[in-house]
């Protein structure tokens, strides 16, 4: 009976091992930082506050070539404005770019 514990207990240890990150949510607040850093200059309004209203993941144009990116929507608010800004991050860590939505 204790060794299937101990069997069991493994497995799980080897499954939570093999879990990955998911990169939207990895890069979701460095895209939070970017439209806001850009929509406070833009609107003029240091007291903006951001969220994500939607988020996908973008292939790689080719498997030699490219990198993988996360696209967010990010909603900006404040000073009685509000905007919109879509912000795409390179899953290889070298940053994101925002956008206004047109």
């Amino acid at each position: 009976m204790s060794m299937r514990i101990v069997i069991a207990g493994l497995m799980l240890a080897v499954a939570a091992g093999c879990q990955t990150t998911d990169p939207l949510q990895q890069y979701e607040q460095n895209a939070i930082d970017t439209a806001l850093a850009r929509a406070k200059f833009d609107m003029n309004c240091p007291e903006a506050t951001g969220s994500v209203l939607s988020s996908k993941q973008i292939e790689p144009v080719s498997i030699r070539f490219g990198v993988a990116r996360a696209e967010y929507t990010v909603g900006v608010q404040g000073c009685g404005k509000r905007t919109t800004m879509i912000v795409m991050c390179a899953e290889d860590g070298s940053g994101c770019v925002a956008g206004n939505e047109q």
